[in-house]
């Protein structure tokens, strides 16, 4: 639908509006336009509930009347408005009707008779035909009597559904009611929390005045001003009162403060009452729950399917009959299907619908009747509920309504009371503004010094600067004074020079007293900030923190002395200059002069705090954790500190340890160059071989410095050898000694070549481990050829003397030869002899090797069937295991089994006990509250891991404490009304024994005057 202007769309759709007292629900087609009076007018035709005792809730929102539906998202498929009528919400309302469900009766349909519906086959002569037409009109009769039970379960099981509906609907009014009053509830009790802390730190404040005031004269009186202060009128700081009025004030204020203290505990009572009957109702809010009777309802879904079910039988058994009747008539019977036959098949069919069928519907509806009434008796118990509810929710709001009014007379109240004590608080904060006046001077007279200190600095900075610019400018005119005349520079404005700064500072603060820290504490002691015993309980840790730089914790508490303090604080002063040497002064003054201001900066600044302020305000808790937070950073700062210490002891340890390898170094260089000099005058050989056993024993002692030198120059030194034995292969052949001393020349000049590389590395290890490294790896491929070669020489040199001796003995073999010839056949026929003795043994020994390997295959084939056997054994051993793990894990779950069965046994046992022990109380009262205590202990005791037994009787049991709890209220609210009903009969019966009285008194007085007229003369 659109509205007036062409651009915008207005949202329409169905506006839910749920009735609270009794569960119905409206559908109205509205639009997001609409005001909310135009709809409580529909509603007012609809439900009968007058306009003005209409409240509509959506959500925690009150409908107002002259508001359109779109401020509250109206109409929308997911919110729902609730109407909840104002005049049932009354005390003096009367409760609701009883819910009359109608009756649902539809008529049995009549008998079935061949006169009234005649058929072809009632004639025929066939007793089977005959019958046919009477089983289809049974057959009809059952499912036209079946349809009617059918229809009026049907209509039973909607009415159960609706009034189900409606209890639903009723719940969650009930939720939006208790959400409304929770809401209202928590706002009114943060107040409460607000007033009273409010109130208890000012009535601690207040009699903290009250109680100390003598202690304050005689601190105001006990301490003399400064002599450059002292009048004739004003000699201490108690002068400074104006006291004539002070004991009236104090009396006054006494009896104010415990006025005001009784009135604030009767109205804490009055509050606890409330939060009493708010917890209470909030307690009882779920007594009456839907879920059981949906879960009851879906359980009597399955009398529906059975009866649905038994109606599908019953129109397949009427379609059967009705076809074997039109067979018979058009004469299509097959010759095995007789009419006798077919008879007899629904004789059958029959019985079941007399016996079964029927019966079954019969029980689902009076099953379903049932159901009907029970539901009807949990609508009555709702809107039974929902009214006492209702009216005790009203109740509640109207108290809380009227604790809220009060709540503005307390607050006012207090700023009176504030307002009355100001005397008293001026008394208290004399001592500390004295203390802090003086704490102002002490820290501006250290600010003016590092003041003029400064200036001071920033004239020699600026006397540097003109100096550097004059140099400047010097040097330029002389550079280029060369080629531009002076008169033109001078004309150019380029000989002007800077002037001189001259820094001045008016004096200021010449009127201050002359008073430094030391006299702080004997003229303004710290006694005069009168702080309690608490905080001289905490008193150097609260001092600490007072003097902490930032001040975040008091900050919280009284921030305006803190920020006037923090932002004018002396540090500001030295920002960018710290610990700089100021003319005049050292480092260490300038520090003197900083940290004696920012000392008395934070004196002056615990003195400015509020007295109003009390340590006592700050709770243990907080107080704990300001005091934890500190000895962390103090703790963190020490760790940090210990951790610095070791980094520089282990820094100096590998300092140290490189200084000593330094000097290790030096005095073997220092060694070196002595033992060079010293061999420099020893003979050539001399020099060479003690050089060799020096660097031998260098290379041991100092590994790490010339290790790789020896294994370095052996390659060399074998191929010297090599060279000095392949060029002495032609003298080898005709002498052997000539031989020998070349090579004993060769490996003196081998030891010559070697020495001096020792020597070298002996001079700079450093410079021959790189070129060692540079070289290793072209030596190591030569190292092992080298070798070889070497190898293969000498054994040709040594061979050649050897070949000379073997010549000369074979010489004289052959000169013998001729005389061992038959020396040679003897010996020759004998071993003939033997080898035929070794090879009959032989074939002995070949026998026996075929008979062991004969007996080698036998023990095989033995080995190979015990191998078998062995596996068979160890398969039977497997399937034994196996089958002992079934067995042992059957025997396991059984005894879990019969585990769970015991525990669940021990727990049913306990359970039925405490029912037991509960049924056992005595009286009314004390069984339902035993009752409750059960079913809430059980709710408590449910981890989720109970069986479904233990879930029925837990649930069994809230039931059953439901029940009994509201058996004990209406037993409690019927006693209260035949007591109230028993004192209005007694008040009756006085009423008319007064009446009877009067009424005796009037006629003898009638009867007197009857007589006294009769008696007149006439």
């Amino acid at each position: 639908m659109s509205s007036n202007s062409s651009d915008c769309v207005v949202q329409t759709g169905k506006l839910v509006v749920h009735i609270a007292e009794n569960g119905h629900s409206y559908e109205l087609d509205c639009d997001e336009c609409i005001l909310v009076e135009s709809v409580q007018r529909n509603l007012e035709s609809l439900t009968r509930i007058p306009f003005n005792d209409q409240l509509l809730l959506c959500l925690d929102m009150k409908l107002e009347l002259q508001r359109p539906l779109s401020a509250y998202k109206l109409p929308s498929s997911d919110r729902e408005v609730f109407l909840f009528n104002k005049a049932r919400m009354r005390s003096n309302s009367p409760p609701p009707t009883i819910e009359q469900v109608p009756i649902i009766d539809i008529p049995d349909p009549s008998l079935p008779s061949s006169n009234n519906n005649p058929h072809p086959l009632d004639e025929a002569t066939d007793p089977a035909l005959k019958a046919l037409p009477s089983y289809e009109r049974q057959f009809r009769h059952h499912f036209q009597h079946g349809r009617a039970i059918y229809r009026c379960t049907i209509a039973k099981f909607d009415t159960c559904e609706r009034l189900l509906r409606e209890q639903k609907v009723q719940e969650r009014a009930l939720e939006i009611a208790w959400g409304n009053l929770d809401h209202f509830y928590k706002m009114i009790h943060q107040t409460y929390m607000d007033f009273t802390k409010c109130y208890s730190q000012q009535h601690r404040n207040h009699n903290s005045l009250l109680v100390n005031f003598a202690r304050d004269i005689e601190k105001l009186r006990s301490i003399k001003l400064l002599p450059a202060l002292q009048m004739a009128n004003r000699k201490c700081l108690l002068d400074f009162v104006k006291g004539e009025n002070l004991p009236k004030v104090v009396d006054d204020c006494s009896s104010s403060l415990r006025q005001f203290e009784n009135k604030v505990s009767e109205f804490r009572q009055e509050f606890g009452e409330l939060k009493h009957i708010v917890e209470h109702l909030f307690s009882s809010k779920a007594s009456f729950l839907t879920k059981e009777l949906d879960l009851t309802m879906k359980d009597h879904q399955r009398f529906i399917n059975e009866q649905k079910s038994i109606m599908q039988a019953l129109s397949k058994d009427v379609d059967t009959v009705k076809k074997l009747v039109d067979d018979c008539l058009s004469s299509r019977l097959s010759s095995s299907l007789r009419p006798h036959d077919a008879v007899s098949a629904l004789g059958p069919m029959y019985d079941s619908h007399e016996s079964n069928y029927i019966p079954n519907m019969q029980a689902c509806d009076r099953a379903i009747s049932s159901f009907l009434d029970f539901c009807q008796h949990k609508k009555n118990e709702m809107n039974s509920f929902v009214h006492y509810y209702m009216q005790k929710i009203a109740c509640i709001q109207y108290t809380i309504k009227d604790v809220h009014y009060k709540f503005s007379v307390f607050q006012e109240a207090l700023k009176c009371q504030n307002d009355q004590f100001d005397p008293l608080k001026v008394v208290r904060g004399i001592g500390p503004a004295y203390r802090a006046c003086l704490a102002e001077v002490v820290r501006r007279k250290a600010a003016m010094k590092l003041y003029m200190g400064m200036a001071g600095q920033l004239a020699e900075r600026l006397a540097t600067k003109r100096e550097a610019e004059v140099k400047r400018r010097e040097e330029f005119l002389k550079v280029h004074s060369l080629y531009i005349p002076r008169d033109i520079l001078a004309s150019m404005g380029l000989y002007d020079t800077p002037n001189q700064c001259d820094v001045n500072i008016t004096p200021f603060d010449t009127n201050l007293l002359d008073i430094d820290l030391s006299d702080l504490d004997r003229y303004a002691p710290e006694s005069l900030l009168g702080l309690s015993s608490k905080h001289e309980k905490y008193g150097s840790s609260k001092s600490s923190l007072s003097l902490s730089k930032d001040g975040s914790q008091l900050a919280e508490v009284e921030g305006s002395g803190m920020v006037l303090y923090e932002k004018y604080d002396s540090e500001e002063l030295l920002e960018g200059s710290d610990l700089v040497e100021i003319a005049g002064t050292s480092k260490m003054e300038v520090e003197n002069a900083k940290l004696k201001a920012e000392l008395a900066s934070k004196i002056a600044l615990i003195c400015s705090i509020s007295p109003d302020f009390d340590y006592e305000s700050l709770d243990d808790s907080k107080i704990d954790s300001i005091l934890k937070n500190a000895a962390e950073k103090t703790s963190e700062a020490l760790n940090q500190k210990d951790e610095y210490i070791k980094h520089l002891k282990a820094s100096l340890k590998m300092t140290q340890m490189q200084c000593e390898s330094y000097e290790r170094r030096i005095q073997e260089l220092e060694q070196r160059l002595s033992d060079q000099y010293l061999q420099g005058r020893k003979p050539s050989v001399d020099e060479e071989i003690s050089n060799s056993a020096i660097s031998t024993v260098r290379t041991e002692n100092n590994k790490l410095e010339v290790s790789g030198v020896e294994e370095a120059h052996i390659p060399h030194a074998m191929e010297e050898v090599s060279c000095a034995s392949s060029s002495s292969k032609s003298g080898l052949l005709s002498k052997h000694g000539k031989v020998r001393e070349q090579l004993g020349d060769n490996m003196a000049d081998s030891s010559s070549i070697v020495s001096p590389h020792l020597d070298s590395s002996m001079m700079d290890p450093h410079r021959d481990e790189e070129h060692l490294c540079d070289k290793d790896k072209k030596e190591t491929l030569f190292s092992d050829g080298d070798m070889a070669l070497t190898t293969s020489f000498m054994a040709v040199s040594i061979s050649q003397p050897v070949e000379d001796l073997s010549d000369k003995a074979i010489q004289q073999g052959l000169d013998a030869k001729t005389s061992n010839d038959q020396e040679l056949q003897s010996a020759l026929a004998e071993k003939s002899n033997q080898l035929a003795v070794a090879e009959s043994k032989l074939q002995v020994l070949t026998e026996e090797v075929s008979r062991l390997g004969r007996e080698l295959e036998i023990s095989r084939k033995l080995l190979d069937e015990s191998q078998m056997n062995c596996a068979h054994l160890e398969n039977f051993l497997h399937e034994a295991r196996e089958e002992a793990q079934t067995h042992l894990c059957a025997a396991d779950r059984r005894a879990s089994e019969y585990s769970a069965l015991r525990a669940s046994a021990i727990k049913t046992h306990s359970l039925f006990e405490r029912l037991r022990s509960c049924v056992s109380s005595a009286g009314m009262v004390a069984f339902a509250d035993s009752l409750r205590a059960l079913s809430q202990s059980l709710a408590n005791s449910n981890n989720g891991n109970d069986d479904d037994s233990s879930g029925e009787f837990r649930e069994c049991i809230r039931v059953l404490a439901d029940k009994v709890g509201l058996l004990s209220r209406h037993r409690a609210e019927y006693f209260d009304r035949y007591s109230k009903a028993e004192a209005e009969i007694e008040l009756l019966k006085k009423e008319v024994e007064e009446k009877k009285e009067s009424v005796n008194t009037l006629y003898l007085k009638h009867q007197l005057e009857k007589q006294v007229f009769y008696t007149r003369p006439s």
